[in-house]
């Protein structure tokens, strides 16, 4: 089989020949900028990988080391035009889109800057991630309001730095599926509950769920009318070339649901029913849904709503034990990811232990239904050796 095959085998709920790996196939399976420069030193590789996500700090995964590792998945995510060398604070070099634009202050701290004058993200002097400040519909507290902010909706999850045209996509798309054997997973994210968080205020937001339903109902309703207008330009397009399409939303953290279950299927699910709905009406592709945290509560509901597969599976949250996963939804979901914990396993452990976690995800959750990959993406203090330990463990 080919990789390819292996994938769309997995996502049937089938066993393939033997269980396809991602390690860069979405944006939340990949490796930030530093792990990914470490890994690169330690295979004595090139330096400088291309980081296509600033936020998070992910990189575009060499393909040198798809190849070592036997990856069977390719990212499809929209792109910058042109690159512009960096070098972080702590010596690490690599590329970032040229549209990126930063401040840095006087203390260290790193803040994007629109043309306007907004901050809309900021990086502490020693860390690796910038968070989204500012939510721009914060003000907006009435739905005749929001109605003159549809272009932010718009524009929500495609950023200006990703400044390639749609023919460029589409043609890179073409590409990766003539010229490899890998599936292409297409990053579409085009989040319901996050995007509030994120465009209206994380806490205000979750009250407005229970307080100001009428606005929050509409704010979704509007939010879900434009990402299905973005759908109908691009999928019909990008359909022959992709395999998948990988979405993103949290509704779990550590310790439980971000919001009452019954909240949930009151409030969300119903949008993000008629979404999943309206991208199943204009690709073949399957879906995938990354959500964190401890999202058992609500399985059920996102298989009732169309969605294939799970990621990034937190194993390390309440509830998400894997076997009782496997066994009570392993029939009607394909769970990509929880192949070893990155919050204590990979970051911490030594490569024996790496090697005795895989061995124990991939006997709880493969080998039908299952694409292999870590708990979210390879974090900078991960070991080089773990990385290795880790996909040669899948590989066995």
């Amino acid at each position: 089989m080919t990789h390819r095959e292996r994938v769309q085998a997995a996502l049937r709920r089938e066993t393939p020949d033997r269980i396809p790996i991602d390690l860069g196939g979405t944006e939340c399976s990949s490796l930030t900028s530093v792990a990914h420069d470490r890994l690169c030193t330690h295979l004595g590789l090139p330096r400088g990988g291309k980081v296509v996500e600033p936020i998070q700090h992910i990189v575009l995964t060499e393909e040198a080391l798809k190849a070592r590792f036997g990856v069977a998945a390719e990212m499809l995510i929209r792109q910058p035009r042109a690159w512009q060398p960096v070098t972080l604070f702590d010596g690490t070099p690599c590329e970032l889109p040229a549209e990126w634009r930063t401040v840095v202050r006087a203390d260290g701290t790193e803040e994007r800057v629109t043309p306007e004058g907004r901050v809309t993200a900021r990086r502490a002097p020693t860390g690796y991630h910038f968070d989204p400040v500012n939510p721009p519909l914060a003000a907006v507290e009435s739905v005749a309001e929001l109605a003159k902010h549809r272009a932010t909706l718009a524009a929500y999850d495609w950023p200006a730095y990703w400044d390639e045209s749609l023919e460029d996509t589409v043609a890179r798309a073409k590409r990766l599926h003539e010229t490899t054997d890998r599936a292409v997973v297409f990053n579409f994210m085009l989040h319901v509950l996050q995007a509030g968080q994120y465009l209206i205020g994380f806490e205000r937001f979750l009250t407005d769920l229970v307080l100001e339903q009428k606005f929050a109902e509409a704010f979704m309703t509007e939010l879900v009318d434009v990402y299905c207008e973005r759908a109908d330009r691009v999928l019909p397009l990008l359909d022959p070339y992709i395999d998948a399409v990988f979405l993103t939303e949290d509704l779990g953290a550590q310790g439980g649901p971000l919001l009452s279950p019954d909240l949930y299927k009151k409030a969300i699910l119903p949008h993000q029913k008629r979404l999943f709905a309206h991208l199943k009406s204009r690709t073949h592709a399957p879906l995938i849904l990354h959500s964190c945290g401890s999202v058992r509560f609500a399985i059920p509901s996102l298989i009732e709503a169309g969605v294939d597969a799970l990621n990034p599976v937190q194993v390390s949250a309440a509830g998400m034990d894997p076997a009782g996963l496997k066994r009570d939804f392993g029939k009607d979901i394909t769970f990509w990811g929880g192949g070893c914990d990155t919050q204590f396993v990979l970051s911490r452990g030594a490569p024996a232990q790496v090697r005795e976690e895989v061995k124990r995800r991939i006997s709880a959750f493969g080998p039908g239904g299952y694409v292999f990959c870590q708990v979210h993406n390879v974090q900078p203090e991960v070991p080089a050796e773990n990385v290795v330990a880790m996909v040669e463990a899948a590989c066995a």
